[in-house]
């Protein structure tokens, strides 16, 4: 399902964007019944920043739900759908599955960034576009729509939009970690092996989130997010890897 961008213009002409309920039931489905919730999904934290007034909270603890739904409906599809696979290998497809660019690819495709909420700062940046923030959203927006309707509305939803992409990605044996292939591509360039760097992290301690840098000698080569050092560091290599590859 693609979807292009609602261009709303208000009276001066400009092209407004943001949340708005009416296409997040184009996405998800009709049956979707709490906007707040979905409005709360597609907030970032930068919004509330600069929107005082606003009362809906930012989306990170959404997305925190909607990674364990995530992590689980992902495991059970690849159970029953390589029965003769190892744990280990497993594991490599999940990560592959639910890893950032994954999911902001398919969260980019579906228009997730056209409904984002956001500070006028991480507009100009582009943040719309950026990948962890769609990905985020992404597992915010799962949260929200298990809480909403169901687990098995969440399959139903991750079977059609995410899981069609594992065949390709077992057939292309693409599965191995970011972090692997980086630190193969940075010793065979380089002669190196990278170095993980704590940039920022903010949130109490029991659901920080986490900025993490990837270092080759001093120069930083990729810059990921997460809600623990791992999957930050794994974002980081992500970013690492497509700058790699672009330099060859």
């Amino acid at each position: 399902m693609t979807l292009v961008a609602e261009k709303v213009r208000n009276g001066h002409g400009k092209v407004s964007m943001g949340f708005d309920f009416a296409k997040t039931k184009q996405i998800l489905g009709k049956d979707l019944s709490d906007e707040n919730l979905f409005k709360t999904a597609f907030t970032h934290r930068s919004y509330l920043n600069e929107h005082h007034e606003y009362t809906n909270p930012s989306n990170e603890r959404l997305e925190f739900l909607g990674d364990a739904v995530l992590q689980l409906l992902s495991s059970e599809f690849l159970y029953n759908a390589y029965p003769e696979a190892p744990e280990g290998e497993l594991t490599n497809y999940r990560s592959s599955i639910v890893c950032t660019s994954s999911l902001a690819e398919e969260a980019k495709r579906m228009d997730y960034g056209s409904l984002l909420l956001l500070s006028n700062g991480e507009e100009a940046t582009g943040g719309r576009e950026r990948e962890y923030i769609l990905a985020n959203t992404f597992e915010a927006v799962l949260g929200a729509l298990y809480l909403d309707k169901d687990l098995e509305k969440c399959r139903q939803f991750l079977e059609k939009e995410l899981f069609p992409k594992v065949s390709d990605i077992v057939d292309s044996n693409i599965f191995k970690d970011s972090k692997s292939q980086f630190q193969e591509m940075a010793q065979d360039k380089f002669g190196a092996t990278p170095v993980y760097q704590v940039i920022d992290s903010w949130g109490p301690d029991h659901e920080k989130t986490f900025k993490m840098g990837v270092f080759i000698g001093k120069e930083n080569w990729g810059i990921g997010e997460g809600k623990s050092k791992q999957r930050a560091e794994q974002a980081a290599a992500e970013s690492g890897l497509k700058r790699m590859e672009k330099s060859d």
